[in-house]
C-alpha cells in the first residue's frame, strides 16, 4: 500500500469514528483559503492557492482540459501555466499585463551600460537583462504603460533616501517610496512581503507621517507591534541607511536596516552633501 492509500484509509477511519468533527474542521478550514507567492530559482516564482477541495479540483480540471485541447509545441505544463495567467489577468500570457510592477534599477542598468541586478518588489534581485526586457515589453506594447520615476540613492551606501516629488500625490507616493526602500517587512527576522506602511512612532502619539518615521511591515507584525510594551524608533546610521530599532515587551533590542539597492560609487564628501541636500529638497 502506497503513501496516498495509507492517508486515504486513515481519513476514512477518522471519519467513521467522528464524522461531525471532520465536517466541523472542513468548515473551519474553508476560512483559511488564500493565495501566496514566493520566489523560485532563475527568475521564476511559485504562485500557490489554498482552496476548498471542490474549487481546487475544478480549477485544476479546467486547466487540464485546456491542455488536452492544445497541440502547438508547448508542453502540457506550459499550456496549463499560460492558461492560468490568461484567465486570471484576462490577457494572453505573452502580452504584458497592466499591473503595477515596481522595478528598481540604476540608470546605467536601464540604458545597458552596466549589468548590476535590479530589484523587483516582492521578489528580490533579478538579472539586468531580464529587467531591461520587462521594461522594453511595457514600452513597446500599446496596451501597457511604463512610468519612469526617479529615486535618489545615497552614492556611497546605495540606500534610497528620497523620491521625485513631482511624480506623486503625497500619501500614495510616500507609501510607494517606503515599499521601494524596505522591500520586505522591516521587523527583524520576518522577511514577509509588505502589506502595511506603519508609523514607527505612533501617529496617535504625535509621530509624523514621513519617510523617516515610516516602515514597511507585514499585516501580522504591524498588529503585533500595537501590543503593550513594544517600542520602535528610527534613525539613519553612519552609512546613511534607514535603521529601525525594535524593543520588545521583555526589553530585548533588535535592529533592522533597509536593504541597499544600488552599488556604491566613489565620490567626494562635498558631492555627497550636495546630493543629499538636493534629494531632501526635492521631496
Amino acid at each position: 500500500m502506497g503513501d496516498a492509500r495509507v492517508v486515504a484509509a486513515a481519513r476514512a477511519i477518522a471519519y467513521r469514528l467522528d464524522p461531525q468533527a471532520v465536517v466541523d474542521r472542513a468548515a473551519n478550514a474553508e476560512n483559511d483559503r488564500t493565495v501566496t507567492i514566493r520566489p523560485a530559482p532563475d527568475t521564476m516564482t511559485y504562485l500557490t492557492a489554498l482552496l476548498p477541495v471542490a474549487q481546487g479540483v475544478s480549477v485544476y480540471a479546467a486547466l487540464t482540459r485546456a491542455a488536452d485541447t492544445r497541440c502547438d509545441g508547448r508542453s502540457r505544463g506550459q499550456v496549463m501555466a499560460d492558461t492560468l495567467v490568461e484567465r486570471v489577468t484576462g490577457r494572453d500570457a505573452a502580452v504584458p499585463t497592466p499591473i503595477a510592477v515596481n522595478l528598481v534599477m540604476s540608470d546605467e542598468t536601464l540604458l545597458g551600460a552596466a549589468n548590476t541586478p535590479a530589484q523587483l518588489c516582492g521578489y528580490g534581485p533579478i538579472p539586468a537583462a531580464v529587467a531591461r526586457t520587462m521594461v522594453a515589453s511595457a514600452v513597446t506594447d500599446q496596451r501597457s504603460r511604463a512610468t519612469l520615476r526617479r529615486l535618489y540613492a545615497h552614492p556611497q551606501a546605495g540606500a534610497l533616501v528620497s523620491m521625485e516629488s513631482r511624480a506623486r500625490l503625497f500619501p500614495r507616493g510616500l507609501a510607494a517610496f517606503i515599499e521601494l526602500r524596505d522591500q520586505r517587512c522591516r521587523t527583524p527576522y520576518c522577511d514577509a512581503p509588505i502589506r502595511h506602511r506603519d508609523h514607527a512612532h505612533p501617529w496617535a502619539d504625535g509621530g509624523p507621517t514621513s519617510a523617516h518615521n515610516g516602515l514597511g511591515t507585514c499585516e501580522r507584525c504591524n498588529y503585533a507591534k500595537q501590543a503593550p510594551g513594544w517600542r520602535v524608533s528610527t534613525s539613519v546610521d553612519e552609512n546613511h541607511t534607514h535603521t529601525a530599532e525594535f524593543i520588545t515587551p521583555t526589553g530585548s533590542r533588535h535592529r533592522s536596516g533597509a536593504p541597499p539597492h544600488l552599488p556604491a560609487v566613489t565620490v567626494s564628501e562635498l558631492e555627497v552633501r550636495i546630493g543629499i541636500a538636493l534629494a531632501r529638497y526635492a521631496a
